[in-house]
Protein backbone atom coordinates (compact mmCIF):
# COMPACT_ATOMS: atom_id res chain seq x y z
CA UNK A 1 0.00 0.00 0.00
CA UNK A 2 2.89 2.43 0.55
CA UNK A 3 3.30 2.63 -3.21
CA UNK A 4 -0.32 3.67 -3.41
CA UNK A 5 0.42 6.49 -1.00
CA UNK A 6 3.87 7.17 -3.04
CA UNK A 7 2.45 7.67 -6.04
CA UNK A 8 -0.42 10.12 -4.18
CA UNK A 9 2.31 12.13 -3.00
CA UNK A 10 3.95 13.01 -6.24
CA UNK A 11 0.84 13.77 -7.66
CA UNK A 12 -0.31 16.47 -4.68
CA UNK A 13 3.29 18.14 -5.18
CA UNK A 14 2.71 17.88 -8.86
CA UNK A 15 -0.50 19.56 -8.81
CA UNK A 16 0.18 21.42 -5.65
CA UNK A 17 -3.98 20.59 -4.44
CA UNK A 18 -5.17 17.66 -2.93
CA UNK A 19 -8.34 18.80 -4.99
CA UNK A 20 -6.27 18.68 -7.88
CA UNK A 21 -4.45 15.49 -7.05
CA UNK A 22 -8.06 13.29 -6.35
CA UNK A 23 -9.30 14.49 -9.62
CA UNK A 24 -6.05 12.95 -11.23
CA UNK A 25 -6.24 9.58 -9.66
CA UNK A 26 -10.02 9.28 -9.62
CA UNK A 27 -9.81 9.20 -5.62
CA UNK A 28 -11.76 11.34 -3.55
CA UNK A 29 -10.32 14.34 -1.46
CA UNK A 30 -10.77 12.43 1.20
CA UNK A 31 -9.23 9.38 0.43
CA UNK A 32 -6.06 11.96 -0.64
CA UNK A 33 -6.24 13.66 2.50
CA UNK A 34 -5.80 10.16 4.45
CA UNK A 35 -2.97 8.43 2.49
CA UNK A 36 -0.77 11.53 3.02
CA UNK A 37 -1.98 11.33 6.46
CA UNK A 38 -0.26 7.68 6.47
CA UNK A 39 2.57 8.36 4.87
CA UNK A 40 3.14 10.88 7.37
CA UNK A 41 2.98 8.49 10.32
CA UNK A 42 4.70 5.86 8.80
CA UNK A 43 7.93 8.20 7.95
CA UNK A 44 7.18 10.49 11.43
CA UNK A 45 7.47 13.62 9.31
CA UNK A 46 5.63 16.28 8.54
CA UNK A 47 5.76 16.23 4.52
CA UNK A 48 3.76 19.26 2.79
CA UNK A 49 2.70 22.28 4.15
CA UNK A 50 -0.35 24.56 3.04
CA UNK A 51 0.87 28.20 2.20
CA UNK A 52 -1.97 30.09 0.53
CA UNK A 53 -4.18 28.00 -1.50
CA UNK A 54 -1.01 25.68 -2.52
CA UNK A 55 0.06 22.63 -0.89
CA UNK A 56 4.41 22.93 -0.23
CA UNK A 57 6.95 20.57 0.46
CA UNK A 58 8.53 20.56 3.76
CA UNK A 59 12.25 19.97 3.77
CA UNK A 60 11.63 16.09 4.90
CA UNK A 61 9.03 16.62 1.19
CA UNK A 62 12.13 16.94 -0.50
CA UNK A 63 14.21 14.35 0.73
CA UNK A 64 11.33 11.76 0.53
CA UNK A 65 10.17 12.96 -2.91
CA UNK A 66 13.59 12.18 -4.55
CA UNK A 67 13.09 8.08 -2.82
CA UNK A 68 9.81 8.32 -4.45
CA UNK A 69 10.81 9.09 -7.73
CA UNK A 70 13.21 6.03 -7.42
CA UNK A 71 11.18 3.43 -5.98
CA UNK A 72 8.41 4.36 -8.41
CA UNK A 73 10.97 3.99 -11.68
CA UNK A 74 12.04 0.86 -10.16
CA UNK A 75 8.77 -0.45 -9.32
CA UNK A 76 7.91 0.35 -13.25
CA UNK A 77 11.10 -1.44 -14.56
CA UNK A 78 10.06 -4.52 -12.36
CA UNK A 79 6.93 -4.25 -14.13
CA UNK A 80 8.37 -3.90 -17.47
CA UNK A 81 10.31 -7.09 -17.16
CA UNK A 82 7.81 -9.10 -15.89
CA UNK A 83 5.35 -8.87 -18.37
CA UNK A 84 7.87 -9.43 -20.85
CA UNK A 85 7.95 -5.89 -21.82
CA UNK A 86 5.00 -6.22 -24.43
CA UNK A 87 2.62 -3.84 -22.11
CA UNK A 88 2.78 -0.44 -20.11
CA UNK A 89 2.98 2.78 -21.17
CA UNK A 90 5.19 5.58 -23.10
CA UNK A 91 4.90 9.46 -21.83
CA UNK A 92 6.31 11.88 -24.05
CA UNK A 93 6.69 15.46 -23.69
CA UNK A 94 6.66 17.75 -26.32
CA UNK A 95 5.98 20.59 -27.69
CA UNK A 96 2.81 21.19 -29.80
CA UNK A 97 5.19 21.94 -33.54
CA UNK A 98 6.38 18.41 -33.18
CA UNK A 99 3.00 16.90 -31.29
CA UNK A 100 1.39 17.69 -34.72
CA UNK A 101 3.75 18.00 -37.70
CA UNK A 102 6.38 15.33 -36.59
CA UNK A 103 5.11 12.58 -34.12
CA UNK A 104 2.00 11.04 -36.26
CA UNK A 105 3.85 8.99 -38.47
CA UNK A 106 6.16 7.65 -35.84
CA UNK A 107 3.13 7.08 -33.54
CA UNK A 108 1.67 4.86 -36.48
CA UNK A 109 4.35 3.47 -37.20
CA UNK A 110 4.84 2.17 -33.22
CA UNK A 111 2.13 1.18 -32.55
CA UNK A 112 1.94 -1.44 -35.44
CA UNK A 113 5.07 -3.40 -33.32
CA UNK A 114 3.71 -2.32 -29.90
CA UNK A 115 -0.60 -2.36 -30.12
CA UNK A 116 -0.54 -2.77 -26.28
CA UNK A 117 1.76 0.14 -24.94
CA UNK A 118 -0.12 2.98 -24.31
CA UNK A 119 1.41 6.28 -25.77
CA UNK A 120 0.82 9.72 -23.81
CA UNK A 121 1.58 12.61 -24.95
CA UNK A 122 1.87 15.52 -22.56
CA UNK A 123 2.47 18.83 -24.68
CA UNK A 124 4.89 21.58 -22.46
CA UNK A 125 7.51 24.10 -23.16
CA UNK A 126 10.86 22.96 -23.26
CA UNK A 127 11.83 24.00 -19.96
CA UNK A 128 9.34 22.14 -18.25
CA UNK A 129 10.09 18.86 -21.08
CA UNK A 130 13.65 18.99 -19.57
CA UNK A 131 12.57 18.94 -15.94
CA UNK A 132 10.35 16.75 -16.33
CA UNK A 133 12.62 14.35 -17.58
CA UNK A 134 14.90 14.75 -15.44
CA UNK A 135 12.32 14.13 -12.20
CA UNK A 136 11.05 11.33 -14.18
CA UNK A 137 7.55 11.66 -14.76
CA UNK A 138 7.75 12.42 -18.46
CA UNK A 139 9.47 8.81 -19.86
CA UNK A 140 10.94 10.50 -23.36
CA UNK A 141 11.26 14.24 -24.10
CA UNK A 142 11.02 16.02 -27.93
CA UNK A 143 12.28 19.15 -27.73
CA UNK A 144 13.08 22.32 -30.65
CA UNK A 145 16.46 23.67 -29.60
CA UNK A 146 19.72 24.50 -29.83
CA UNK A 147 22.00 21.14 -29.50
CA UNK A 148 21.58 20.03 -25.95
CA UNK A 149 24.06 19.32 -23.38
CA UNK A 150 23.19 18.20 -19.82
CA UNK A 151 25.18 15.51 -17.69
CA UNK A 152 21.78 14.05 -16.58
CA UNK A 153 20.30 13.33 -19.80
CA UNK A 154 20.90 11.72 -23.46
CA UNK A 155 20.26 13.96 -26.16
CA UNK A 156 20.03 12.51 -29.62
CA UNK A 157 19.58 15.19 -33.21
CA UNK A 158 17.34 13.52 -34.63
CA UNK A 159 17.02 16.35 -38.03
CA UNK A 160 17.65 20.04 -37.98
CA UNK A 161 14.45 22.12 -38.23
CA UNK A 162 14.67 25.03 -40.75
CA UNK A 163 13.02 28.29 -39.61
CA UNK A 164 11.08 30.45 -41.78
CA UNK A 165 9.53 33.83 -41.56
CA UNK A 166 6.10 33.48 -42.97
CA UNK A 167 3.84 36.36 -44.43
CA UNK A 168 0.91 37.15 -46.62
CA UNK A 169 2.02 36.33 -50.52
CA UNK A 170 1.37 40.11 -51.17
CA UNK A 171 4.40 40.57 -49.26
CA UNK A 172 6.96 42.28 -50.13
CA UNK A 173 9.14 39.28 -48.67
CA UNK A 174 7.33 36.90 -51.23
CA UNK A 175 10.48 38.06 -53.23
CA UNK A 176 12.80 36.65 -50.73
CA UNK A 177 14.52 33.42 -50.70
CA UNK A 178 15.81 34.32 -47.13
CA UNK A 179 15.48 36.91 -44.25
CA UNK A 180 18.15 38.81 -41.71
CA UNK A 181 17.33 40.43 -38.55
CA UNK A 182 17.26 43.95 -40.15
CA UNK A 183 14.90 43.09 -42.60
CA UNK A 184 12.47 42.85 -39.93
CA UNK A 185 12.68 46.88 -39.15
CA UNK A 186 9.03 47.96 -38.36
CA UNK A 187 7.34 45.08 -39.14
CA UNK A 188 4.11 43.81 -37.42
CA UNK A 189 5.01 40.50 -35.75
CA UNK A 190 2.89 37.47 -34.42
CA UNK A 191 4.64 35.87 -32.04
CA UNK A 192 4.34 32.33 -29.94
CA UNK A 193 3.67 32.75 -26.29
CA UNK A 194 6.27 33.03 -23.76
CA UNK A 195 8.46 30.06 -22.91
CA UNK A 196 9.14 29.09 -26.67
CA UNK A 197 12.89 29.30 -27.52
CA UNK A 198 12.99 30.22 -31.06
CA UNK A 199 10.16 33.39 -29.98
CA UNK A 200 13.09 34.48 -27.42
CA UNK A 201 15.68 33.94 -29.92
CA UNK A 202 14.18 36.38 -32.16
CA UNK A 203 13.32 38.82 -29.44
CA UNK A 204 17.22 38.57 -28.48
CA UNK A 205 18.47 39.39 -32.25
CA UNK A 206 15.89 42.28 -32.61
CA UNK A 207 17.05 43.87 -29.30
CA UNK A 208 21.08 43.14 -30.11
CA UNK A 209 20.17 44.57 -33.67
CA UNK A 210 17.96 47.47 -32.28
CA UNK A 211 15.69 46.73 -35.02
CA UNK A 212 12.36 48.34 -33.94
CA UNK A 213 8.93 46.60 -34.84
CA UNK A 214 5.45 46.26 -33.72
CA UNK A 215 4.09 43.00 -31.76
CA UNK A 216 0.70 42.88 -33.00
CA UNK A 217 -0.41 39.57 -31.61
CA UNK A 218 0.62 36.76 -29.32
CA UNK A 219 -1.06 33.41 -29.58
CA UNK A 220 -0.67 29.43 -27.54
CA UNK A 221 -2.29 27.98 -30.96
CA UNK A 222 -0.49 27.60 -34.00
CA UNK A 223 -3.37 27.45 -36.41
CA UNK A 224 -4.38 31.00 -34.65
CA UNK A 225 -0.93 32.39 -35.87
CA UNK A 226 -0.90 30.86 -39.37
CA UNK A 227 -4.89 32.16 -40.01
CA UNK A 228 -3.83 35.86 -38.56
CA UNK A 229 -0.45 35.57 -41.23
CA UNK A 230 -2.80 34.00 -44.09
CA UNK A 231 -5.55 37.66 -43.29
CA UNK A 232 -2.22 39.98 -43.64
CA UNK A 233 -1.90 40.68 -39.73
CA UNK A 234 1.52 40.60 -39.73
CA UNK A 235 4.64 37.92 -40.29
CA UNK A 236 5.78 35.35 -37.64
CA UNK A 237 8.80 33.11 -37.43
CA UNK A 238 7.95 29.40 -37.69
CA UNK A 239 9.23 26.10 -38.38
CA UNK A 240 8.67 25.45 -42.17
CA UNK A 241 7.27 21.74 -41.51
CA UNK A 242 4.19 24.05 -39.57
CA UNK A 243 3.71 26.03 -42.61
CA UNK A 244 4.55 23.85 -45.21
CA UNK A 245 1.10 22.99 -46.31
CA UNK A 246 -0.46 26.45 -46.66
CA UNK A 247 2.81 27.52 -48.90
CA UNK A 248 2.05 24.32 -50.95
CA UNK A 249 -1.78 25.46 -51.16
CA UNK A 250 -0.22 29.55 -52.02
CA UNK A 251 -1.34 30.45 -49.08
CA UNK A 252 1.31 32.01 -47.36
CA UNK A 253 4.94 32.59 -48.25
CA UNK A 254 8.09 31.66 -46.36
CA UNK A 255 11.64 32.89 -46.67
CA UNK A 256 14.49 31.75 -44.57
CA UNK A 257 15.62 33.03 -41.20
CA UNK A 258 19.26 34.02 -41.40
CA UNK A 259 21.02 34.32 -38.34
CA UNK A 260 23.94 32.72 -36.35
CA UNK A 261 21.80 31.80 -33.87
CA UNK A 262 18.65 30.45 -35.81
CA UNK A 263 20.27 26.63 -35.30
CA UNK A 264 17.39 24.65 -34.00
CA UNK A 265 17.30 20.96 -33.91
CA UNK A 266 14.50 18.12 -33.15
CA UNK A 267 15.78 16.28 -30.45
CA UNK A 268 15.56 13.37 -28.30
CA UNK A 269 15.81 13.69 -24.44
CA UNK A 270 15.84 11.32 -21.73
CA UNK A 271 17.45 10.58 -18.12
CA UNK A 272 20.74 9.00 -18.24
CA UNK A 273 19.37 7.11 -15.37
CA UNK A 274 16.40 5.30 -17.47
CA UNK A 275 16.43 1.45 -17.61
CA UNK A 276 16.16 0.78 -21.68
CA UNK A 277 13.51 -1.83 -21.95
CA UNK A 278 12.97 -3.12 -25.73
CA UNK A 279 9.76 -1.31 -26.37
CA UNK A 280 11.70 2.20 -24.87
CA UNK A 281 14.58 1.42 -26.79
CA UNK A 282 12.72 0.53 -30.33
CA UNK A 283 10.86 3.52 -29.99
CA UNK A 284 13.94 5.43 -29.46
CA UNK A 285 15.93 3.79 -32.52
CA UNK A 286 12.59 4.36 -34.57
CA UNK A 287 12.43 8.17 -34.18
CA UNK A 288 16.37 8.69 -34.40
CA UNK A 289 17.44 6.01 -36.76
CA UNK A 290 21.15 4.05 -36.54
CA UNK A 291 22.93 6.98 -36.16
CA UNK A 292 22.71 8.06 -32.49
CA UNK A 293 24.45 11.20 -31.60
CA UNK A 294 24.11 11.32 -27.88
CA UNK A 295 25.71 14.31 -25.79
Amino acid sequence: MELTYLQTFREVVKWGSYTRAAEELGYAQSSITTQIQRLEESYGAVLLERYGRKMKLTIAGEALLQYANEIIRLHVESKEIVSKQSKGSLIIGTIETLAAFFLPPFLQAYRRDYPEINVNIQPANEPFIIESVKEGSLDIGLILDPPLTDPELHSIIVRKEELVIVAHPDHRFSALDNVQVQDLMRESLILTEEGCTYRAMLLKSLKDNQVDYQLSYEFGNLEAIKQCVIYGLGIALLPRIVVAEEIRKGQLTAASFIHPDCQFYTQLIYSKKKWLSKSFSDFVDLLSGSNHQNE
